[in-house]
């Protein structure tokens, strides 16, 4: 399992880093990317299926979908089943086309019954150049 998280975790990092210098989207605020963190709470028996579903989600997401820059799922230490995900779209058009696609389609309706509450948080940059930074300075750590 680490070294699958390690390698999605690297794939992302890629993809964000490829993203950042080969456009200018990071260097305005009104770019149009979309930066969301989602706050999952699990029902406990699921957890360890929602989980790996979750994470199939993110990989394909992340791999086949150019403009999902990231889907970077966590979950807090003392309270395994509070999820949170970090979701960054180069666009509104990316981010619509990632909710058509048959793995998020497939995650949403496989763990439905999982999910107790769910809170979609958009977030706002406060430094969106600093991104291609810290990206680019974590691909070296792993």
């Amino acid at each position: 399992m680490r070294l699958f998280l390690k390698t999605t975790f690297s794939t992302m990092l890629c993809i964000v880093s490829m993203f950042v210098f080969t456009t200018n989207a990071f260097a305005a605020s009104d770019s149009g990317m979309i930066v969301r963190i989602s706050e999952i709470e699990i029902e406990p028996d699921y957890l360890q299926d929602y989980n790996q579903i979750l994470q199939e989600e993110a990989e394909a997401s992340v791999r086949l979908e150019p403009g999902v820059l990231a889907i970077f799922p966590m979950f807090q230490k003392e309270q395994p089943n509070q999820i949170r995900v970090l979701e960054i779209y180069a666009s509104r058009q990316a981010y619509e086309l990632h909710l058509k696609t048959p793995h998020f389609i497939k995650y949403k309706t496989t763990t439905l019954k999982m999910v107790k509450s769910l809170k979609l948080i958009d977030m706002q940059t406060i430094d969106p150049a600093s991104m291609a930074t810290i990206f680019g300075k974590m691909s070296t750590k792993l």
